[in-house]
């Protein structure tokens, strides 16, 4: 994994179980990575009955803040995985 310059200061892992748990309360949620490239998997009842494109885009919409500008903390999702739960 290649560095990726950020200004954030924290455990990028961390804000970002914080910030999907913020948006779907009750969701277990595992990252791993780091260098600017991540891999999350989130589990919720609230992906129940929904298509893959919108648990996923509910999951982007609350980490949108952390891939915003030119030195975000998080680069690229590599691998998303949501399902109900």
């Amino acid at each position: 994994m290649s560095e990726h310059p950020t200004d954030f200061v924290g455990d990028v892992c961390a804000a970002i179980r914080g910030a999907i748990a913020e948006k779907i309360p009750g969701a277990a949620v595992e990252v791993a990575g780091g260098g600017g490239h991540f891999t999350i998997e989130v589990v919720s009842p609230v992906f129940a009955g929904k298509g893959m494109l919108v648990c996923q885009r509910m999951v982007y919409g609350a980490i949108a803040h952390l891939m915003t500008g030119d030195r975000a903390p998080v680069h690229a999702v590599d691998r998303l995985t949501t399902r109900a739960g």
